[in-house]
């Protein structure tokens, strides 16, 4: 449970260079909105796409043309574009005393059931860079379509150490 002044989470950048996972560029919008907002103790971030310098590394729906196994990759990019973000918003995760929701929506076939799956590509990512105690409740919902025909979109809002 993420509670007010809790510890910020010391270590995360030590915890992705010893990892060897890099950051890609920050995520840029792709129409009008802003990628962070800061609302009192609260960071929201705008839905994260598994996408690299504006190119989408994975397109199409999980359990058709693509693999849960797919999805799940394309729900670790995303997070890392959401880790990309954070980091140019705030910068530094020290900043971050805990992450208050993570969701994950995934467009998928109207029969696919492994959503959790798919989602742990992103909730793992996060417990690997910022531990256990940052661990946090989760929505998955599986989807019709998402923009771009991206497969997954991944949605974070994090309390702040401020």
């Amino acid at each position: 449970m993420v509670s007010a002044g809790k510890a910020p989470a010391a270590g995360a950048e030590q915890r992705l260079k010893d990892l060897g996972i890099a950051l890609p560029p920050p995520p840029t919008p792709f129409g009008a909105y802003v990628e962070a907002v800061k609302i009192g103790k609260l960071l929201f971030l705008s839905g994260m796409l598994p996408v690299v310098d504006r190119k989408p590394q994975y397109v199409g729906r999980v359990g058709g043309e693509l693999s849960a196994e797919d999805g799940r990759k394309a729900a670790e990019i995303a997070t890392l574009s959401a880790l990309a973000a954070i980091k140019e918003y705030l910068g530094s995760f020290d900043k971050v005393a805990g992450i208050a929701k993570l969701g994950v929506y995934i467009a998928t076939e109207g029969d696919f059931r492994d959503h959790p799956k798919v989602a742990d590509g992103a909730s793992e990512l996060l417990l690997k860079v910022f531990g256990t105690e940052m661990l946090s409740g989760r929505i998955v919902l599986g989807v019709a379509s998402l923009p771009l025909g991206m497969p997954v979109e991944v949605e974070l809002v994090l309390e702040l150490a401020e």
